[in-house]
Order: C-alpha cells, then structure tokens, then sequence
C-alpha cells in the first residue's frame, strides 16, 4: 500500500473538464506534449471517421509531399497499364521498339496528359486512347485543384506558433514554492495579442474503493497578458487555496499527476483567435529547479535579445524548508 496527501480541502475540484473520472478506463496521459489528445477512437468503419482534409493539413510537410508524390506516381501508372492494356497500337509517335522501352514513353506520356502539357511526339490514334487520355486530363486537373486548395490551407492556417518548455518545475517563490513552467511565440514575426491562459491538474485519488481522477483548476499569479512577444513564465503559487499544498514530490508520482494547458489569444499576422494546449505528467515535473533567464540587452543597448535555445534551460535549487506539515491526512491508493 502506497499514501497520498489529501487534496487541500480548500481546492475545488473541476467536473467540467470533458475528461473521464474512472481511471481504470484512461489509458495514459491525457494530452500528447504536440496538444493532441490521446484518445483513439473505434467502432464504426474507418472510411466513416477518416477526415482527409484535416489528417492533410495535420501531417508534417515531408510527409504531405509524399502522399502527393506518391499519388501523382500510383495514378500515372495506372493510366499507363490503362494504354498498354488496350494496345500501344492506340499511340502514335512511340519511338521504342522493345517492351520497356514502350512502358517508359507511355508512361511519360501520361504524366503530359495528366499535366496538360503535351509535348506533341506521342498522340493518341483511336477512340480508346482519346477516351481515356479526355478522362486522365480532367483527373489531372481535378488533382492539381486540390493541391493547390490544400497547399493553400496549410499556409493559411491559423496557428499560435507557441514553444513551450520541456518540464515544469517546482521552484522557490517569494516565501514559498510555486509549479512553474514557460512559453515563448517562436516565429520572429508572430505574437499574440489579449493572450488568456487556464492550467488544469488531474489526480488519480481512492475513492470508495476506486482509483478515479480528480481535476482542479489551479489558480495562476497571472492568467492573461495584453501582448504575448517575449517568454511568459507562467506561475502557480503553491499556496493556501492550491490543490498541491503540501505534496511532497514522491506524493507526485503516486497521484498520477498531469498538468493540462490550454492557451488562446489573437494573432494579428491572421486576423483570428488561436489555441495550442500542451500537458506536463509528473516525469516530466522538476523539483526543485528555477529557469534561466531567456533575454538580456544587446551589445549596443538598443535591442532586447531573445535567446529561444534557452527555453528548456534551468538550474537546480533548494527549496525553503516547511517548519511543519499543515495536512496530515491520507488517501491510500494502490502502489
């Protein structure tokens, strides 16, 4: 058996999360660090909960060239056993006379109907190559739309370009402690305007015989900031009305313990309101640590530097010394 501190009584817990409680029935945590839920889901055929547009606009740049390369490649190959099927004889201009020799030109010749450039050799004969090079020709159009629709979403997607820090910390604060934790706009153009920040803390707790989550909205030292160009430092006073009151780092990890944040503000670079959320398990949580500084003055005086390499920068530091502890109560739970 394993014991927790009791949750500070003078927290409210949350219901309103959107998360489950039972925790038997949670697997892992509950936001990946990129702010994508960890949830998959199952049930119904995957043709039906498949969102192409979004899983395109999602995947990374390399792997949205590839998928277009790779369908730009299968659809051409297709069309060439299309023409080699109902005879080459359908073309005229093939300079080849062996077999691979003709695949390749017939291949080359559907890459210049799906694109519509027509060089002019290679033309078809009869109706059957007509039909089909009339069908590839508007299939390479159609292609060509939806890319350029897609390239075009993926460039204007609104996006808060937000970097936050690889660990929270646990670190000294004014007379006593705070979780803290950092965030910084990493393109040189981009900041956020009437930025507003909700940190939420999930437990896992033993209650009438079953683990279960418990979530609390932790109380910041502050929760906006009017222009988001620098690194904010966003700070949770471990203190009277904080859930963490007294835990200890080992109570950490017994608890389960998960910080979820959400973050939204204006961006004036797209005219819209954006959102990136991130989450902090307890392995990810220092203690006993404070952040490095991230700016300092240029060489001339005339510049503040912002030094993005050193967001993830902390040094360990000793934290104040509690004369005695102000909750004795325990939850037991299992180890």
């Amino acid at each position: 058996m394993a014991f927790i501190k009791k949750i500070n009584p003078s927290s409210k817990a949350n219901p309103d999360t959107g998360f489950g409680t039972q925790a038997s029935q949670v697997g892992g945590r509950f936001i990946n660090k990129d702010g994508s839920f960890n949830i998959r889901k199952q049930g119904l055929p995957k043709l039906q909960t498949l969102s192409l547009y979004s899983n395109l606009l999602d995947v990374s740049w390399l792997h949205f060239f590839l998928i277009i390369v790779s369908f730009y490649l299968i659809i051409n190959f297709l069309f060439t056993g299309i023409y080699l099927f109902i005879g080459h004889d359908q073309l005229q201009g093939l300079f080849y006379t062996n077999f691979w020799g003709k695949v390749k030109e017939v291949f080359f010749f559907s890459t210049q109907t799906f694109t519509t450039v027509g060089y002019g050799r290679i033309n078809p004969l009869h109706d059957g190559a007509n039909i089909i090079a009339s069908f590839e020709s508007m299939s390479g159009w159609l292609f060509f739309a939806i890319v350029t629709g897609l390239l075009y979403g993926r460039f204007t997607r609104p996006r808060a370009y937000l970097a936050f820090s690889e660990n929270a910390l646990i670190a000294p604060y004014k007379d006593g402690i705070a979780l803290m934790f950092r965030l910084v706009p990493y393109k040189i153009k981009h900041h956020l305007a009437d930025t507003k920040i909700v940190v939420t803390i999930a437990f896992t707790i033993m209650e009438e015989g079953t683990q279960q989550f418990r979530f609390y909205q932790l109380g910041l030292e502050r929760y906006r900031v009017d222009t988001l160009n620098m690194n904010w430092t966003v700070v949770h006073p471990i203190d009277g009305q904080s859930p963490l009151l007294n835990f200890t780092e080992e109570d950490l990890q017994i608890s389960d313990v998960e910080l979820y944040v959400q973050i939204n503000g204006f961006s004036p670079i797209f005219s819209a309101t954006v959102m990136q959320n991130t989450s902090y398990t307890y392995k990810e949580i220092v203690w006993g640590a404070k952040f490095k500084p991230m700016y300092r003055e240029s060489e001339d005086g005339n510049t503040t530097i912002l030094e993005l390499d050193k967001l993830n920068k902390f040094d360990r530091v000793a934290l104040p010394v509690k004369n005695e502890p102000i909750i004795e109560t325990a939850l037991s739970s299992q180890a």
